[in-house]
C-alpha cells in the first residue's frame, strides 16, 4: 500500500508499516488513519507475517491530528463529530487489538495522536531525543479516545499530570513510566535494538503469543476471583493440548528447534587445499 500517507512492507516473516508523510510531521488525516486501519486488519490475518513493525519516515514520529483535519472537524456538528472521531478510535483498536506482536520505533516527536499509537503497540523503542506529549487541553480537548491505551501503557497516576498540563516529556520519562521500554543512542543502535527484540518475537509459538495478548486483556485490572482462576486454567489447558503446546514442549524436552522456528542453513565445508 502506498498512497502518500502510508507504505507496507513484508520482508520474510517481518511487516513494516511506515508513515510516510514527513512534509506535515505524519499528521494524522481521514487518509492515513483509514490506510493505518486497514492495513493492521489486513495483517493481523495474513499466515506469513509474525511481527509487525510500525515506524516514520523524517524527523517525527507523529505530530497527532492533521491541522486541515481538525479545521474541518470544527465545523462539524455533534454527530459528524462522533462519526469522524471513530476514524481514530478504529485505528487505534486495530493496532491494540491485532494478534500479532507490533513494535513501534519512535524517531522523533510523538505528539496526541501519536502517543496513542505508540501506547497501542506491545513494545516501543524509542530514540533518545523522541519527545512526548498529550497535547489536547492546549486545544481546549481531552484525549478521549486515546486514553485508554494511554492509561494502560503510562498508569492513571501518570497520565493525571500529562493528560492534564499537555507538557512535553522526554524519552527518558517515557521510560521510567513504561511507555517506552528501551532507548536507543543513535539510528544504528536503534536498528540493533529492534532486530533483537524481532529475533526473540520468532523464537516464540505464534498461537501462545496470541493467546499471551488475549490473556492480558481478559484479566487486567481484574480481582482474582474464581471465575477468573478457572478462566486461566482453562486456558493453559486448551493450549496445552494444542498442536503448538504439544511441539513446544516436545521439542523442548527432545533438545531441538521447535517448528516455528526456521532451521540454521547448513554451512559448507571448507574446500581442501589444492595438492602441492
Amino acid at each position: 500500500m502506498s498512497e502518500n500517507s502510508l507504505r507496507i512492507t513484508v520482508t520474510g516473516t517481518v511487516a513494516t508499516v511506515t508513515l510516510t508523510r514527513p512534509q506535515v510531521h505524519n499528521a494524522l488525516d481521514e487518509l492515513l488513519m483509514g490506510n493505518l486501519a486497514q492495513a493492521f486488519q489486513k495483517l493481523a490475518v495474513a499466515e506469513a507475517v509474525r511481527v509487525i513493525v510500525l515506524e516514520a519516515e523524517g524527523k517525527s514520529f507523529c505530530a497527532g491530528a492533521d491541522v486541515n483535519w481538525m479545521r474541518r472537524a470544527a465545523d462539524l456538528n455533534r454527530e459528524d463529530n462522533q462519526r469522524d472521531a471513530m476514524l481514530l478510535a478504529v485505528m487505534i483498536d486495530s493496532i491494540e487489538r491485532c494478534p500479532k506482536p507490533v513494535i513501534a520505533v519512535v524517531q522523533g516527536a510523538a505528539l496526541g495522536g501519536g502517543v496513542g499509537l505508540v501506547a497501542a503497540c506491545d513494545m516501543v523503542i524509542a530514540a533518545e531525543e523522541a519527545s512526548f506529549a498529550l497535547t489536547e487541553v492546549r486545544l481546549g480537548l481531552e484525549p478521549s479516545v486515546i486514553g485508554p491505551v494511554c492509561i494502560a501503557a503510562m498508569g492513571a497516576r501518570a497520565c493525571r499530570r500529562y493528560f492534564l498540563t499537555g507538557e512535553r516529556f522526554d524519552a527518558a520519562e517515557a521510560w521510567r513510566l513504561g511507555l517506552v521500554h528501551e532507548l536507543a543512542s543513535d539510528d544504528a543502535d536503534l536498528d540493533e535494538k529492534v532486530g533483537d527484540i524481532v529475533d526473540a518475537m520468532l523464537a516464540c509459538g505464534p498461537v501462545a503469543q496470541r493467546e499471551a495478548k488475549e490473556l492480558i486483556r481478559a484479566v487486567c485490572a481484574r480481582p482474582v476471583t474464581s471465575e477468573v482462576i478457572e478462566d486461566t486454567a482453562e486456558r493453559i489447558a486448551r493450549i496445552r493440548s494444542s498442536p503448538e503446546g504439544r511441539e513446544g514442549v516436545g521439542a523442548f524436552l527432545e533438545k531441538r528447534r521447535p517448528a516455528w522456528i526456521a532451521p540454521e542453513p547448513e554451512t559448507m565445508p571448507e574446500p581442501e587445499p589444492p595438492p602441492v
